[in-house]
C-alpha cells in the first residue's frame, strides 16, 4: 500500500514540532507499506529552511525509507496573518504540482489546518482517482474565529462553505479528539464516515527516571524547580499568563520557568518579559523532537495552556501526552476533554485558563511538595502508556488506511 500525505507543517524527529505523522509513517514503513510526505521546505516553528532546495522541490529519504518531498513555500513566520495566507497559498500550489508527480499512490491524505493544503490533497486524490482521507487536527475555521484571527463576515461565510465542502467530499474523515467527532456528528456527517485516532505519544522515547542533569548544568539552573512550557509561541497559546505567573513568583529564587519553543509572538513575549523584569524565566528556543525527552527530563513540572475560548475545550494538545510520558506533572490551564484526561490520570493540577494567580499557586504547590509532584508524574505516565500509546494508534491507523485504499 502506498500513501501520500500533503502536510505543510510536517516535522521529522530532527526538527522542532509535533511528530505524529512521522511516527505513523515509520510504523507503516516497518509494516511493509510506503509513506510519502509532501511538505514545506520551511519549519513552521522556526521559519528556517529545512533543506537546500534546487528547483521547486527536493527529495529527502528519512530513516525507515520514508520519502519527504520538500516544496517551495513562501516564508511568513514573523509577519501578519495576511502574509501567512500567502504562505499557505504558495504551498497549496506547489504541493498540488508535486503531489500529481509523486509516484504511484493508493490513498491521498490531507490534514487541516491550514485548510488550504486539504484542498490540494483533495484535488490530487480526485485527479489521480484515489480515495481521499481528510484528517482534522483542529476545528478550522471555528478556532480562527474564536481567537479573532478571522473576523471578516464574508471570509467567515466562505471559510465555513469550504469546511462543509471538504467534509462532504472526503471519502473518510479522521479526527484526533473525541470532541471533534461529536462536532462532526452534530453536523449530520454519518458516524461511519468519521474515525477517532487520538493524539498520543511513543512512551519508549522517554525515561521518567532521567533527571536531565546535563541540560540543567548547560542552562546553569542546577538545583532549581524547573517549570517548562514546550510548544509554539503563538497568539492562541496565552503565554502572557505564564509571564504574569512568573512575575508573581519573583521572590521564589528556587523556581524557574522555561519557555521551550518558537513562533510568531516570541519577540513580543521577550519584550514583555524584559519589561516585567523576569529573571526567573528563560526563552530557550526550539529543540528537535529527538531532544525533547532530555528537555522534559530536566523539568520538574510542565505547563499546558491555551486562551480561554470555547473551542479550545475540544482539543487534545500533543504536548500534554509528551509531559505525561516523561513522568512529569502537568499544570493544565485548558478546560475540556484534555482536563478529563489529566484528572482521570491524577497526573497534574487544573487551573482556570487565563488565571495567573491560580497558575502561580499550582506551581508553588508542586515545588513545595516534590514527592507529590513526582507521584503525579508517574501516575500520568502509567495512564498514558495504557490509553494513549502511539504504537496502538499506529496499528489502528494502518487498519484504517488499508481498508480505505481497498475501496478503489
Amino acid at each position: 500500500m502506498r500513501i501520500l500525505l500533503i502536510h505543510q507543517a510536517f516535522a521529522s524527529g530532527n526538527e522542532p514540532g509535533g511528530t505524529r505523522h512521522y511516527e505513523l509513517a515509520r510504523h507503516l514503513q516497518r509494516a511493509g507499506h510506503t509513506f510519502t510526505i509532501v511538505t514545506s521546505d520551511i519549519n513552521y516553528q522556526t521559519g528556517q529552511s529545512v533543506v537546500t532546495r534546487r528547483g521547486l522541490f527536493s527529495c529527502q529519504i528519512l530513516d525507515d525509507g520514508i520519502q519527504v518531498l520538500r516544496v517551495y513555500t513562501y516564508s511568513a513566520l514573523h509577519r501578519s496573518y495576511v502574509w501567512r495566507v500567502f504562505s499557505f497559498l504558495s504551498f497549496m500550489a506547489t504541493s498540488l504540482w508535486v503531489g500529481l508527480r509523486a509516484g504511484p499512490v493508493d490513498l491521498v491524505m490531507g490534514t487541516s489546518p491550514p485548510i488550504f493544503q486539504a484542498i490540494s490533497a483533495w484535488l490530487v486524490a480526485r485527479l489521480r482517482g484515489k480515495p481521499f482521507l481528510l484528517e482534522i487536527r483542529d476545528l478550522w475555521p471555528e478556532f480562527a474565529i474564536d481567537v479573532g484571527i478571522l473576523n471578516n463576515p464574508t471570509l467567515i461565510v466562505l471559510s465555513r462553505w469550504l469546511e462543509r465542502f471538504l467534509y462532504a467530499h472526503a471519502d473518510h474523515i479522521l479526527v484526533n479528539s473525541p470532541a471533534y467527532r461529536a462536532y462532526m456528528l452534530a453536523r449530520e456527517i454519518p458516524s461511519e464516515k468519521v474515525s477517532l485516532i487520538s493524539n498520543g505519544v511513543d512512551p519508549d522515547i522517554f525515561d521518567p527516571q532521567d533527571d536531565g542533569a546535563a541540560l540543567r548544568s548547560a542552562w546553569r539552573l542546577t538545583g532549581r524547580f524547573l517549570v517548562t512550557y514546550a510548544g509554539a509561541l503563538g497568539l492562541a497559546n496565552d503565554i502572557p499568563t505564564i509571564l504574569r505567573a512568573a512575575a508573581r513568583l519573583r521572590e521564589r529564587p528556587d523556581i524557574h520557568f522555561l519557555l521551550v519553543g518558537d513562533g510568531k509572538e516570541r519577540r513580543t513575549l521577550e519584550a514583555q518579559a524584559q519589561g516585567l523584569g523576569l529573571n526567573n524565566l528563560t526563552f530557550t528556543g526550539s529543540y528537535p523532537k529527538m531532544q525533547m525527552p532530555a528537555v522534559l527530563a530536566a523539568s520538574d513540572a510542565c505547563i499546558a495552556i491555551l486562551k480561554d475560548i470555547p473551542m479550545f475545550r475540544t482539543t487534545y494538545p500533543n504536548k500534554v501526552f509528551d509531559y505525561m510520558a516523561a513522568g512529569r506533572p502537568t499544570v493544565l490551564a485548558i478546560d475540556g476533554v484534555i482536563r478529563q484526561v489529566i484528572e482521570a490520570a491524577q497526573g497534574g493540577i487544573f487551573v482556570p485558563p487565563g488565571d495567573d494567580a491560580a497558575l502561580a499557586a499550582a506551581v508553588c504547590r508542586l515545588a513545595d511538595n516534590p514527592a507529590q509532584a513526582r507521584a503525579m508524574g508517574l501516575a500520568a505516565r502509567s495512564y498514558v502508556v495504557k490509553h494513549f500509546c502511539r504504537r496502538d494508534q499506529a496499528e489502528a491507523f494502518t487498519r484504517l488506511v488499508v481498508r480505505l485504499s481497498e475501496r478503489k
